[in-house]
């Protein structure tokens, strides 16, 4: 677990190139490049867009790493009621 957090904080500042938020066109780098398999919509612009917009809780447009953790937190989040959805079925 410790290298997948890793992972997540060294893209995020990789993507940002030493800045404290994403803009547009990092942010939709960083989703397409890194969540493409597990998020859908990643190669339109506009559902980016709107996506980030959700995302930018202080509203400057920006993704910080905190609002980018949201996601992360709520892709997890996904991903474990997928996968204890799929082995309660396959438990009946």
């Amino acid at each position: 677990m410790e290298g997948a957090i890793k992972t997540v904080v060294m893209q995020f500042l990789s993507t940002a190139r030493g800045k404290e938020s994403l803009n547009g066109k990092s942010f939709q780098k960083l989703v397409q490049g890194q969540l493409g398999n597990i998020m859908s919509d990643t190669d339109s612009s506009s559902s980016v867009k709107e996506m980030m917009k959700g995302l930018d809780d202080n509203k400057d447009g920006k993704v910080s790493f905190q609002e980018y953790m949201t996601l992360i937190g709520y892709l997890a989040n996904s991903l474990s009621e997928q996968k204890t959805q799929t082995n309660a079925a396959g438990g009946q």
